[in-house]
């Protein structure tokens, strides 16, 4: 797909990041998975992230980030957009955008590298590295060790034409103003913090027009809906989701770090889609958390 038009694809609606299914020894469980895409694609959403946060990316070697984003593509056979992370140092996310290309990813979503820490200079020459190894479009994902100024994005979509879109993973009104005032419709702006039903309102109108779904993992219907309130502006309905499951969510979300992806599967299995365990270093929901969180998707499914 051509990155203009991956571009204006994803800005239409809602996006999902899938979880990545594991069998009972941690591998990839590519029938439970392949099984899990056919239902997300299947309720119009606009774009689906591979192998990405809530998909535990950071947890998948780069021959299962191939093998999850092959099935992937195969899987939804063009009916939505799959985009591929990139992951890790330069050097491993370059390869990997390379090989989304060639598994017949339509984007790639570049993750922060692993570890390190770095000044602008050197986050702009690592992304431009990375969309230089593809013709892919690309999303780059503004957080934890790799927070752009915009400065640096404006010259990140200057020299990057498949550079396509923001993915904001920090949430601050000041530099995002400052973005969107210096770049404006040169790129799409994701909304990209956890569980981010919680800021897609106020962040609508700093032009961040879309975001990506865990909810939809196991709520494709109730997470479409609140969309839908949020594009309208419609407050009270937004509100009104908020408190009748997205703020209790969040107070279970909230126990444990890392919960923010565990949370996911546990809304699979209470809704009996089989989500399964997460992989280390993450921790799964206590039973008495998981009776308690399904209790909750009762009260709005």
């Amino acid at each position: 797909m051509h990155p203009g038009e991956l571009a204006t694809r994803l800005k239409s609606g809602l996006l999902s990041f899938p979880v990545t299914h594991f069998d009972q020894d941690l591998a990839f469980d590519e029938t439970r998975y392949r099984e899990h895409l056919a239902w997300q694609s299947g309720f119009g959403v606009a774009g689906l992230f591979a192998a990405g946060g809530t998909g535990e990316g950071f947890s998948l070697t780069s021959p299962e980030i191939d093998r999850v984003v092959r099935a992937a593509v195969d899987e939804v056979a063009g009916a939505v957009p799959v985009l591929a992370p990139a992951t890790g140092g330069t050097a491993t996310a370059s390869a990997q955008a390379r090989a989304a290309q060639e598994a017949g990813a339509d984007g790639v979503l570049l993750l922060p590298p692993y570890l390190t820490e770095a000044g602008q200079a050197g986050l702009v020459e690592h992304v431009s590295a990375v969309c230089a190894a593809t013709d892919l479009g690309v999303i780059v994902y503004s957080r934890a060790n790799a927070v752009f100024t915009d400065e640096s994005v404006a010259v990140l979509a200057e020299r990057n034409p498949n550079l396509i879109g923001l993915k904001d993973g920090v949430g601050n009104v000041e530099l995002m103003t400052r973005i969107y005032a210096r770049v404006g419709d040169r790129l799409i702006y994701v909304g990209g913090l956890p569980t981010a039903e919680t800021f897609a309102l106020p962040l609508l109108q700093l032009g961040v027009s879309t975001y990506s779904s865990a909810l939809y993992n196991f709520l494709p219907e109730f997470a479409l809906g609140f969309f839908e309130s949020v594009r309208a502006q419609d407050r009270t309905a937004v509100y009104q989701k908020l408190n009748d499951f997205v703020i209790p969510y969040l107070d279970i979300r909230d126990r444990t770090r890392g919960y923010a992806v565990s949370i996911v599967k546990a809304g699979l299995n209470a809704v009996g889609r089989d989500g399964g365990r997460v992989r280390p270093p993450l921790s799964d929901l206590s039973p008495a958390e998981t009776d308690e969180l399904a209790a909750l998707i009762a009260k709005v499914s």
